[in-house]
């Protein structure tokens, strides 16, 4: 009995501590594990992998949720970084949806002037942070359905490529989320929000010119100019701006425009996006800029093709649950800063032309409205218009920041990311306890979901019928 009872403790102790009875059991739970997902996150920050790159990122993520209990599907939808992580059986089926990619360039070290960290990419949208705050709050659900012998699913989504790749729409697009009752997803920030999000539909495409390489010099008349295709493209586009509804957004960088101003380049390449809050404008918009490009290819003597790289509807939100989403924001609340912290917050807000930071938007929660304004785009549209689908932000970054900046990178490496981290882990956490405590939530959800998609409606991703595209990063 005395060998016995060293085990019985040990195993008494351990049930203990996995027991979450109650929503304050889960918040206490997440916080004891504040360093071990500070931890991961900061590997992710490490990796700074691109997307449909993250074989790391993706790797460590699906090694933690495999060790808490959840069975992994792995590589789904053609995409090797994709996967699905599930715990439970039956209805009702909660996803929580997770991103883990960085942005090409914006390397940058965890410090509060301008350095790089001399890696290719870099994690300025906070992706790091995202994919692990979702895989905490997965965990935690789960623990709570153990051990409340709650019936259901709960199903972590990891979703490779948000930046540009589209990795969502093909996962929608095969089906992946028909049998899901609630989608919950966030994003960090430089504010604590869960008012109903907006975004842009979006297409884009690489637009490739063929031309003949020649002597610039000795011999220009032989040669066709693909770089001049690109040029002409791009000035017609930029003329065309004027006759464009004043929502809409276009914007290309030219990825390849020949090696040498001696040789007439006979390859370049143009990446472009086009943006508006209705999906069907995007549509006719990109027409008008494949004739813009057929009409510079006619006019230059190149031949042209284009490669559709990723297409995302708008988003559309769910008021029945994000407002249960924003309750939950508002009972988790917002955090303070240590001194150190606060040091650095003011450095990184002096570079943003401010002269002391507005700790409003840390601790505080931004009163709720039903409405969002669109500036960027992300492909959680497509999954909103296939299960209703909540989010929120919260303030992972110095207040003003903008993302896709260096500053964001630098305070997604520090304990300020972190913070804001745990704090949506807690708030999907608490949201989806909400959900499967609550059933007819689920049932408003989804008639407001028909309502707002209308009766007529057909999912038809933007993007086509194209295979992943891979290399998109390439």
């Amino acid at each position: 009995m005395k060998q016995l009872l060293p085990a019985f403790i040990s195993l008494f102790c351990v049930s203990f501590l996995m027991a979450q009875e109650t929503k304050e059991d889960v918040l206490k739970e997440l916080e004891s594990k504040n360093d071990e997902y500070t931890a991961i996150a900061q590997n992710i920050w490490n990796y700074a992998e691109m997307g449909y790159q993250e074989e790391q990122s993706s790797a460590l993520l699906q090694k933690t949720l495999k060790k808490n209990g959840f069975t992994i599907n792995k590589g789904v939808a053609g995409i090797p970084t994709a996967f699905i992580a599930e715990y439970g059986s039956g209805s009702p089926v909660i996803a929580i949806l997770g991103e883990y990619d960085a942005l090409p360039g914006l390397s940058q070290k965890a410090i509060s002037k301008k350095e790089s960290l001399g890696k290719v990419a870099g994690h300025a949208c906070g992706h790091h942070l995202f994919g692990t705050a979702s895989t905490a709050a997965a965990i935690s659900v789960k623990e709570w359905m153990q051990s409340n012998a709650i019936k259901g699913t709960i199903r972590f989504y990891g979703c490779p490529a948000e930046e540009g790749g589209s990795g969502k729409v093909y996962m929608v697009r095969e089906g992946l989320f028909n049998d899901v009752d609630i989608a919950l997803h966030w994003h960090p920030g430089s504010q604590n929000a869960a008012s109903a999000g907006a975004a842009l539909a979006n297409k884009s495409a690489k637009f490739r010119f063929y031309g003949i390489s020649a002597h610039a010099a000795a011999s220009p008349e032989k040669g066709r100019s693909a770089l001049d295709g690109v040029e002409s493209m791009n000035a017609m586009v930029n003329m065309m701006r004027e006759h464009i509804p004043q929502e809409a957004r276009i914007h290309y960088v030219i990825t390849d425009g020949g090696k040498a101003p001696n040789v007439v380049p006979d390859y370049a390449e143009v990446y472009y996006y086009v943006r508006h809050n209705n999906r069907d404008v995007v549509i006719d918009l990109f027409e008008r800029l494949k004739n813009a490009a057929e009409g510079a290819a006619l006019g230059t003597g190149t031949t042209m093709k284009y490669e559709m790289i990723g297409g995302t509807h708008e988003l559309l939100p769910n008021l029945t649950i994000q407002k249960i989403m924003y309750d939950n924001l508002t009972e988790v609340g917002g955090f303070t800063y240590t001194p150190k912290e606060q040091q650095f917050a003011d450095e990184i807000s002096l570079t943003l032309g401010f002269d002391k930071t507005d700790m409003s938007k840390v601790n505080t929660i931004a009163p709720y409205t039903t409405e969002g304004r669109a500036f960027g785009s992300t492909d959680v549209g497509d999954v909103s218009f296939t299960v209703p689908t909540a989010g929120l932000s919260t303030a992972t970054w110095v207040p003003g920041t903008a993302a896709h900046s260096w500053q964001a990178v630098a305070a997604g490496g520090t304990s300020i990311g972190y913070k804001g981290m745990m704090n949506a882990a807690k708030t999907l956490a608490l949201t989806a306890i909400d959900i499967f405590n609550t059933p007819d939530l689920i049932v408003k959800a989804k008639a407001e979901l028909e309502e707002k998609r209308g009766e007529d409606f057909k999912y038809i991703p933007l993007l086509g019928d194209r295979k992943p595209a891979l290399d998109y990063r390439n």
